[in-house]
């Protein structure tokens, strides 16, 4: 018996052998036949439930749409009205009840509305995942600005009154020394993508404490819709570490701890913690930061973007959108994106959104310069920061240290008139910027002054980034932009607005930069290359491939960024990207039975084919009960 055995394992063995030697002959043929995340919708599912136990469950629940077969099979006849209906069927009768809530207004749904829509699509997700996510993915154009910025802006300042079901993971400052057992309790055994935020900045609102996981359920549902991740292995998280919001501390109803913010040792030993125990249990899984205060953002990225597979989106993401919306507005003005490094940019807001958009650009322009230490010194020279006390120069006191290396040097500032604390609209009128970049969180802070001084830039076509969110703590609205500085201009928000009718049949293309154009695709991409870190590397090939994802005609109008509804295909096309740079940085280990051997194989043709393959799409799948 043992020799029949060891004949076996041989046997076994030499077949294996066969099947590698096979596989890394033919990777492009095998990549048609491979088992991919698709083919999990395809395949039954089995579950441990029956009757009102899989109704009541939204990864599973079909509603009206299970097959006869299936309510024999899972003890649902009765339980259900006799029809069987197809997804299409309910989608339609699910929109008819959305739908008489719309209405049209000048920049994006008005607030009542779109909490309504919130409330209406957030019972879908409670009760249907797959169909919520089809509704989504079928409608993302008109309901990311519901479901993401700028209504879960809204969303967050309500969560105590909204809140029905919970959703993700909360780890408070009482919880220390137990989180290592806590992540045990979330039911999946993987897990790809966490958002995580300690809730002390919630996009320009300021302080929501433990209110602002809804900031990570809406960035999740668009790596669900965008990057195809499987929503059964995403994870919001809360780290609740007290608030330092006075209404909320004094707030009976609100839902988390009311104490001041825990700061100093103590509030890095939780997040450490917190780290620990979430790698521990998903070695693999890929953690975004999301709206942590400046304070924190930068500290913590440099804490652990070295060991753990991380990324913070405020600062990164949105400088790779920002990047990607500047050597775009280059290509506006009919020149080459190589001469960036010309641009003089004028940025409002020195928050980690403005300083992490700095440093990127700064980079950048060093790289297109030759990469040395001369050229990123040179680089620094283009930019002008400005903050709620002015021009930051050499002379301010006190001055962050993140901000440091931008400060102007007196003498350099003294030649063009301007000094220390200089006022926004002196900055403009003296230096005549190519780009006026705004990430202050300050509505309205490009006023009238400011943007009649931006009339005399210097560029032939200037362009005017109005980066924060939500949509009234824009800096202008694209309306103010071109009344006030002319047609002829290059126009960016955050936040959704309408384009402009200019007359004459002219149109003003308000360009939605928005980190959901990248922060999909970066994750995804760092998914499916088996990237143990995020390097800067990836996320340049990020931006660039978002820089060149329009065509020239398009950049020619003032288009520079692409439409949310070609989310998926932008997604899909950054994260390829993002994976042919692991690769070519050797940062690639590989992803399931793809090992980082075989993706060097690939052409950039398959690479795309590739990920496009790992993207998961909502689908009913047959479901079979098994015991437990």
């Amino acid at each position: 018996m043992t020799n029949f055995w060891n004949l076996q394992i041989r046997a076994t063995s030499l077949l294996t052998r066969r099947l590698r030697q096979q596989r890394s002959l033919t990777p492009a043929i095998l990549s048609h036949t491979r088992c991919f995340t698709p083919t999990e919708g395809h395949r039954p599912s089995i579950v441990h439930k029956r009757s009102l136990d899989i109704l009541h469950d939204p990864w599973f629940n079909k509603g009206t749409a299970f097959s006869i077969t299936e309510r024999d099979r899972l003890d649902l006849r009765g339980l259900l009205p006799p029809n069987v209906m197809s997804e299409d069927q309910q989608i339609d009768r699910f929109m008819v009840d959305l739908k008489r809530l719309e209405v049209q207004a000048r920049d994006g749904p008005s607030d009542p509305n779109a909490l309504a829509k919130w409330r209406i699509l957030n019972r879908l997700h409670d009760r249907n995942e797959t169909m919520y996510y089809k509704v989504l993915i079928n409608n993302i154009a008109e309901y990311a600005p519901i479901v993401y910025t700028p209504t879960v802006g809204l969303v967050c300042q309500n969560y105590g009154g909204l809140f029905r079901r919970p959703r993700g993971m909360y780890f408070s400052a009482a919880d220390r020394g137990e989180m290592m057992s806590m992540v045990y309790n979330w039911p999946a055994d993987q897990v790809d993508m966490i958002v995580v935020t300690d809730g002390s900045r919630i996009l320009g609102l300021g302080d929501l404490g433990v209110q602002g996981i809804g900031i990570a359920i809406g960035k999740l549902d668009l790596y669900v819709a965008a990057a195809g991740i499987n929503p059964q292995r995403v994870l919001p998280v809360m780290i609740d570490v007290g608030t330092n919001n006075e209404k909320l501390l004094k707030d009976p109803m609100y839902l988390g701890l009311q104490q001041h913010r825990l700061d100093g040792d103590e509030y890095v030993a939780i997040v450490d913690e917190f780290m620990e125990a979430v790698f521990t249990r998903w070695p693999h899984v890929i953690v975004q930061f999301e709206d942590f205060q400046s304070k924190w953002a930068f500290k913590l990225l440099q804490r652990y973007r070295n060991t753990y597979r991380m990324f913070n989106d405020d600062v990164q993401g949105t400088a790779g959108v920002a990047i990607a919306g500047l050597l775009g507005a280059v290509r506006a003005q009919g020149r080459p994106m190589i001469d960036f490094p010309k641009q003089k940019i004028v940025v409002a807001g020195a928050g980690s959104a403005g300083i992490g958009v700095l440093n990127a650009a700064r980079k950048t322009m060093a790289r297109m310069l030759g990469n040395t230490e001369t050229a990123f010194d040179s680089a620094r020279r283009q930019f002008w920061l400005v903050d709620a006390n002015g021009l930051i120069t050499e002379e301010r006191e006190n001055v962050d240290p993140d901000a440091l290396p931008f400060a102007r040097m007196v003498n350099e500032i003294s030649r063009q008139g301007l000094r220390e604390g200089a006022s926004l609209a002196e900055v403009v009128q003296k230096v005549k910027p190519d780009v006026l970049l705004g990430l202050s969180a300050c509505g309205g802070l490009f006023s009238k002054e400011v943007l009649e001084a931006v009339r005399d830039s210097t560029s032939t076509r200037p362009a005017i980034f109005a980066m924060s969110n939500p949509t009234k703590n824009a800096e202008c609205t694209p309306e103010e932009a071109f009344r006030i500085v002319g047609d002829n201009i290059i126009f960016a928000s955050g936040s959704p607005f309408n384009d402009v009718d200019l007359g004459d049949g002219k149109i003003g293309h308000c360009n939605q930069g928005n980190n959901m154009y990248l922060f999909p695709g970066i994750g995804l991409g760092t998914l499916l290359s088996g990237a143990k870190i995020v390097s800067d590397g990836m996320l340049q090939a990020a931006a660039e491939c978002l820089a060149a994802y329009m065509s020239e005609e398009e950049v020619l109008e003032g288009r520079i960024y692409p439409t949310i509804s070609s989310i998926r295909d932008i997604t899909k096309q950054v994260a390829a990207a993002v994976v042919k740079e692991a690769i070519d940085e050797d940062l690639a280990e590989g992803y399931r039975e793809w090992d980082g051997r075989e993706l060097k194989r690939l052409s950039k043709e398959e690479i795309v084919e590739y990920v496009d393959n790992n993207m998961w799409y909502p689908e009913y799948p047959t479901l079979v009960f098994k015991k437990e």
